[in-house]
């Protein structure tokens, strides 16, 4: 007669204190996430053994997060993370699995992983010695271009030591948006249209609707609705019409 072996499962769950920390570096003074499953916030989790969604709960009371496997009155529990960090100890199994599980995982919030921290702390300094060779690198008038998207019309009054200073600083602080900005050609354009307006070179419109010459009024361009204007004027320079204007406005700035 043949004996069947019952199968066990083996529990592998490592028991430790587990540290977790909003994500974007992000630290209010508390933040909550929702513990309970609702229309506007849905918590559910597709079990690839059963396969289906299972209806998520954090309670206080129950070994199970899975709302189909808790029993009798549950006492629900807020989880707050404080200054952008949430510690969890051992003991507190269901609330880390909760959290493993939970749909802001990875989206909102992650567990602290010291290999993950390294590996996103290289990238950033990466990232960050890419923006500042690039910096160190740039022409005087892109540099002026793109610390004009940051600081305005100040940068024109910046000695040439003090732009390259504002933009080293810049491609440090925020080196992704900063590598953005210095592949985008219409920051240079848009930047270039300022100067010929602030030089007197060309004029904008009182009502931002039309750019035309200063010197004799005479109309370049019309601003298409709901466009900014040297966004307009950095896509006009582009044309045959007005690539002859900018070459023109060229040689009047040298």
């Amino acid at each position: 007669m043949e004996t069947k072996e019952k199968k066990t499962q083996v529990d592998s769950w490592e028991y430790k204190d587990k540290n977790y920390y909003l994500l974007g570096n992000k630290t209010p003074l508390t933040y909550t996430i929702p513990t309970r499953h609702s229309s506007r916030y849905p918590l559910v989790w597709f079990d690839p053994e059963l396969g289906y969604e299972r209806e998520l709960r954090y309670a206080t009371n129950q070994k199970s997060i899975f709302v189909d496997e808790q029993q009798g009155q549950v006492t629900l529990k807020h989880v707050i993370f404080e200054k952008g960090h949430l510690f969890v100890p051992k003991e507190k199994r269901n609330l880390q699995e909760f959290l493993e599980k939970h749909p802001h995982n990875e989206v909102i919030f992650r567990k602290y992983d010291p290999i993950v921290v390294a590996e996103d702390e290289f990238d950033n300094l990466e990232l960050e010695v890419a923006a500042m060779n690039i910096a160190y690198e740039m022409d005087i008038d892109q540099a002026e271009a793109i610390l004009r998207v940051e600081q305005g019309s100040s940068v024109s009054k910046l000695s040439s030591k003090e732009l390259r200073r504002d933009l080293m600083l810049f491609a440090k602080q925020d080196p992704a948006l900063f590598i953005n900005l210095s592949e985008d050609e219409n920051v240079v354009l848009r930047n270039f249209g300022i100067n010929a307006v602030e030089s007197g070179i060309i004029k904008l419109s009182s009502d931002n609707k039309t750019f035309s010459w200063a010197s004799n009024g005479r109309k370049l361009m019309t601003i298409p609705f709901d466009e900014h204007p040297y966004s307009a004027l950095a896509s006009w320079f582009k044309t045959d019409e007005g690539l002859e204007v900018y070459k023109s406005i060229e040689k009047k700035l040298k």
